[in-house]
């Protein structure tokens, strides 16, 4: 069962979602979940990942701001990401509770949408993580990587993304290359944004949802995992 926790960044109050296998732990999971913060469809997953012998901590993007809508969350995501340093130190937080949290486990990140972003962010950041996965998370940046990245990164993109062009895969790529991270990039034809989420936040059917996609890049996931876990 999910506990929530605690934390601020600077004046801000946060709450992240934590748990964890009740046997051994492989290791520890940030998870930045999509613009409209935690869902139902984003702890689900959590929950595979306790399944699968992960501790997990799903990530606060907004505090008190937490949006009701779809309105909402894209002007609070707007806002959060009108100031990019101070995004990141958002985000930072959310790495910091949870090593405070498991202090003696590898460190892992996840994200979807907007929680795509997030990790690759972190990992331009330079956190010492083993692993950074972004599922149908934008690419773009106003700070690109001017420093080594430590973590293996995945991404999960959908090619017919309408909120991320070839112009933008491309750019990525090569921003990459250009700090030589150790990056993997699976692309799905036809697939759009969304396509890990089965329902929206409101209930209804996900027309963006691609099965196959979610579980390829579900898998994807775990066999990075397995890589740079040892097991």
């Amino acid at each position: 069962m999910m506990e929530q926790v605690g934390y601020r960044d600077g004046a801000v109050e946060l709450a992240g979602l934590h748990t964890r296998p009740e046997g051994p732990v492989r290791a520890a999971v940030a998870i930045y979940p999509t613009f409209m913060n935690s869902t139902a469809v984003v702890e689900a997953k959590a929950a595979e990942l306790v399944e699968a012998g992960y501790a997990v901590l799903i990530g606060d993007f907004y505090g008190p701001e937490t949006p009701a809508d779809g309105d909402a969350a894209f002007a609070a995501m707007s806002r959060l990401r009108s100031d990019p340093a101070a995004m990141r130190q958002r985000l930072r937080a959310t790495l910091d509770l949870l090593r405070k949290l498991e202090p003696d486990l590898p460190h892992l990140a996840i994200g979807f949408c907007l929680g795509g972003m997030a990790v690759l962010e972190m990992a331009r950041d330079g956190q010492d993580l083993a692993a950074v996965v972004s599922f149908h998370g934008l690419l773009e940046t106003a700070l690109p990587a001017d420093k080594p990245i430590m973590p293996r990164i995945l991404v999960c993109h959908g090619d017919a993304d309408a909120l991320v062009p070839r112009s933008q895969v491309t750019a990525f790529w090569e921003e990459m290359d250009a700090v030589k991270a150790d990056w993997h990039f699976h692309s799905y034809a036809g697939v759009e944004h969304g396509f890990t989420a089965p329902q929206r936040p409101n209930g209804e059917v996900n027309p963006a949802y691609d099965a196959s996609a979610d579980r390829q890049s579900w898998a994807a996931m775990h066999s990075l995992f397995d890589e740079v876990l040892g097991g």
